[in-house]
């Protein structure tokens, strides 16, 4: 073997680096939502530092999507790389846990990933779900994890408004202005509504996501259930490409990343 090539493997060897995914679960309301801010206490920020702490490196945290301020999480996903491997996982996880436990954050799970993995570019599916608190009484064991709506919805009603957005759409009518994706057509895959006791949750899936797409959906699909909207009026407002149609958006602290599909 030439010196060259020695030289090189051993080049390549000290910068080897190692690739970790991270599956996140956290209360979004105390935080300026995922990605680091200028100013204020943020998830993806303080699980970096956190990281960066326990191993003695500095890391950069790569998540699978941007939330919004307050809400939650209950399956995010994310990954780092690091020059040195971390041999015991679940000596890991026990201590970043217990850094991050006292902020509502926890690492779920750790697993080591070939370097063409990506938690952002790598999924397949998002999984969002949407809790909505239909009761004439404030919740207290569920404060901000769903929306309070005191007005009984019609959730027959609400079903048939989400199966009109199923498919291949142009859903600019529920891209919030300061949107960067660069086209708003997406595929919802699934849309499902379902009731028991008190709640009603919204599940939608899709590869991705328009910014504030599923807020301003629930928003329209709470018209609906109100029916302050007729199903014709829901579906005309869709079609209609126009913002400024939409109902105001779902809070954010009924809304819940649930689970990312590689």
């Amino acid at each position: 073997m030439s010196l060259c090539l020695v030289l090189k493997l051993k080049k390549d060897q000290k910068y080897q680096m190692f690739r970790y995914q991270i599956l996140i679960e956290y209360m979004g309301t105390n935080f300026r939502g995922w990605q680091i801010q200028k100013k204020g206490k943020t998830v993806q920020g303080l699980i970096q530092d956190k990281i960066s702490l326990l191993i003695k490196e500095k890391i950069s945290l790569y998540g699978a999507g941007r939330l919004d301020v307050g809400v939650h999480a209950r399956e995010q996903s994310a990954h780092f790389d690091c020059k040195n491997k971390i041999n015991e996982l679940d000596k890991f996880l026990k201590s970043i846990n217990y850094f991050l436990n006292k902020n509502d954050i926890a690492i779920l799970k750790i697993r080591k990933r070939n370097n063409n993995f990506h938690s952002r570019f790598s999924a397949k599916m998002r999984i969002y779900k949407y809790i909505i608190i239909n009761r004439l009484s404030s919740p207290i064991l569920e404060k901000n994890r769903g929306w309070h709506i005191m007005k009984e919805l019609d959730v027959n009603l609400m079903k048939k408004g989400a199966r009109k957005l199923i498919g291949t759409k142009d859903f600019s009518t529920f891209r919030k202005s300061s949107c960067r994706a660069k086209s708003p057509v997406k595929t919802m895959k699934l849309i499902k509504v379902k009731s028991f006791k008190n709640n009603i949750e919204i599940e939608f899936r899709s590869q991705s996501f328009l910014q504030q797409q599923v807020r301003s959906m629930v928003g329209c699909l709470k018209y609906l259930g109100e029916k302050k909207w007729s199903l014709k009026k829901f579906e005309y407002v869709m079609k209609s490409k126009k913002r400024s149609l939409c109902a105001p958006p779902a809070p954010p602290e009924g809304l819940y990343l649930s689970r990312v599909v590689y």
